[in-house]
């Protein structure tokens, strides 16, 4: 048969269960503790590849670094990972497949970010571009504090650009979960959060089914995930 390994830093998940897998390593997510680790396994068999999709943030930075070691990445490739992380590249993939998204510019420098915060209208969204959520991320409501956060949270340059969203406020923030081989695409499930939209995902409560979203607007979501899904050739 086929054997499942797990690498995880953080005991406190479901994951960290030692019945989950056949193995399982208490390790950081680095470079080079998991490299380390498959060359370990090679020594007993084939590796067949490694999934990093399912552990946030930390693992997907690890894709470019394994692939580059001849590492097999299963389900969805480096490319389409960065395609869905990097803000300049997947802004262009929802104008190409016409899906609305909140007015938003990214800035290379300090001059550029005023310019852009100034246009779209305070209170903006500012954070580092590769980035899904979270750590970097803050909501400024004037250009004292944007100069601020530039100053003290991040560095702006043309290899560590910010992107600057419209903050949208009242809103609903749902998380969709959705199965794809490529060709269908399944929508398992839509969560509407409890807290409005600006809580991290992580630290807040949601209900499935959604409690209050109109029959319309679940199906725009499914049909919004499933042009995202086959665009981004997730597997």
């Amino acid at each position: 048969g086929i054997e499942s390994i797990m690498v995880n830093c953080n005991p406190e998940t479901v994951s960290t269960d030692p019945d989950t897998s056949d193995r399982l390593y208490f390790e950081p997510l680095t470079k080079e503790d998991v490299l380390t680790i498959i060359e370990k396994e090679q020594e007993d068999g084939e590796l067949l590849g490694v999934i990093v999709q399912f552990g946030g943030q930390t693992p997907l930075k690890l894709a470019n670094d394994l692939e580059e070691a001849g590492i097999p990445i299963l389900g969805t490739s480096p490319d389409a990972i960065d395609l869905a992380e990097d803000r300049d590249r997947f802004k262009a993939l929802l104008d190409e497949l016409g899906l609305k998204q909140p007015p938003n510019g990214i800035a290379r420098t300090a001059e550029e970010a005023q310019e852009i915060a100034e246009r779209i209208g305070y209170p903006v969204v500012i954070r580092p571009s590769y980035v899904l959520g979270g750590r970097g991320m803050e909501i400024v409501r004037d250009t004292a504090h944007l100069n601020r956060y530039i100053k003290e949270a991040v560095v702006v340059s043309g290899d560590s650009p910010v992107l600057i969203d419209w903050y949208l406020k009242d809103a609903i923030e749902v998380d969709v979960d959705a199965l794809c081989d490529g060709k269908d695409v399944f929508v398992c499930g839509i969560m509407e959060h409890i807290e409005e939209a600006g809580v991290h995902s992580g630290d807040s409560a949601c209900s499935l089914p959604p409690y209050s979203l109109p029959a319309e607007t679940i199906a725009e979501i499914e049909r919004q995930t499933k042009a995202m899904a086959l665009a981004l050739n997730v597997g």
